[in-house]
């Protein structure tokens, strides 16, 4: 079953002009997606209209063989699809590294023990136990980028939408961050400046160009 289809989505801000304008995709299951297009062109708003987070002007979203349109729809899309933010510190609230991961999972009605598992396990996979109990907000950037990624893999989710990734990286951390990611199972949809990290993450590539995608694969 396809994850995600977009159909001709339309989004303008008020008093500006559209910044989408009949842009269209399919994301695959294990299908690994580049989003490349300027500063402004409208990539994240494209990331947060497929999660319900912005409502569009036109268009049609089918996620998971499943229309979307109101605000309830998208409370499954979102147990589902992981967003990691450009920012670590928009997604990073709670005081200790084990209590952010285990937030998802406790919002989901697992149990605290069955939280905890998870923490253990998802932190172990990454190879981050080290992190385990230290204050998230004294992490580095790159410590915080990784741990991002841990709370949303703590949900399971079967794809990942990834926007700017590795903004802020050092070239140490990006290579963990790449590792990580290459040996995920999950279909991914990338927004990377980096050409260097979407050819060996995700080289299949649109460019979201005048408010619409163009494939860029032919």
């Amino acid at each position: 079953m396809t994850i995600l289809h977009l159909e001709d989505i339309r989004f303008a801000y008020p008093g500006h002009a559209p910044v989408l304008d009949g842009a269209s995709l399919r994301l695959e299951p294990g299908e690994r997606i580049s989003i490349t297009g300027a500063n402004g062109a409208g990539k994240s708003t494209l990331f947060r209209i497929a999660l319900g987070l912005q409502k569009p002007d036109g268009g049609r979203i089918t996620i998971f063989g499943q229309e979307r349109q109101s605000e309830a729809d998208f409370h499954e899309v979102r147990r589902r699809i992981g967003l990691v933010f450009q920012d670590p510190d928009d997604q990073l609230f709670c005081p200790t590294v084990a209590e952010d991961i285990a937030f998802g999972p406790l919002n989901l009605g697992r149990s605290k023990a069955e939280a905890l598992a998870i923490v253990d396990r998802v932190l172990s996979d990454l190879d981050l136990m080290h992190l385990r109990d230290r204050i998230t907000h004294k992490l580095s950037g790159g410590e915080k980028r990784l741990v991002t990624l841990a709370t949303v893999l703590a949900m399971e989710p079967e794809a990942l939408l990834l926007d700017e990734p590795t903004n802020a990286l050092d070239t140490k951390n990006e290579a963990r961050l790449l590792e990580i990611l290459k040996g995920l199972p999950q279909a991914i949809l990338l927004v990377s400046h980096t050409p260097a990290f979407r050819e060996a993450l995700a080289p299949d590539t649109y460019e979201l160009r005048a408010g619409q995608l163009v494939d860029m694969r032919s």
